[in-house]
Order: structure tokens, then sequence, then C-alpha cells
């Protein structure tokens, strides 16, 4: 059985943390300053993936 390959497209989107993974929000990558700083400063965190996601992607990884 040969070895899956890691997808790199997604290995550069999503960090892998101790139990979940991190993933960018979406509408943070351009026209900023259009967008109230709330706005800007909730998407510099980041969000969780779903557990539906978790698991679609775990031999993705």
């Amino acid at each position: 059985m040969p070895k899956i390959k890691t997808h790199k497209g997604t290995a550069k989107v999503v960090k892998a943390r101790k139990n979940d993974y991190k993933i960018g929000r979406p509408g943070s990558r351009h026209n900023t300053g259009a967008k109230s700083t709330n706005v800007n400063r909730k998407n510099r965190k980041g969000s969780n993936l779903s557990k539906a996601d978790r698991n679609r992607l775990r031999n993705v990884i």
C-alpha cells in the first residue's frame, strides 16, 4: 500500500493544533480599509475547522 501524499495547497492554509485545525477567516485578504476595525481584529484571530471538515481532511494533511 503506497503512502498518501500531503495536499500542499491545503497544508499551507490549515495549521494543525493539538486537538483541532486552525484556518483563516474569509474576507481578511483585501479592502480592509473599508471594513470596520472590529471586523479586521476578528479576522486576525482565525477560526477552527468544523468536525465534519476535520474528518474529511484527516487523510489529506
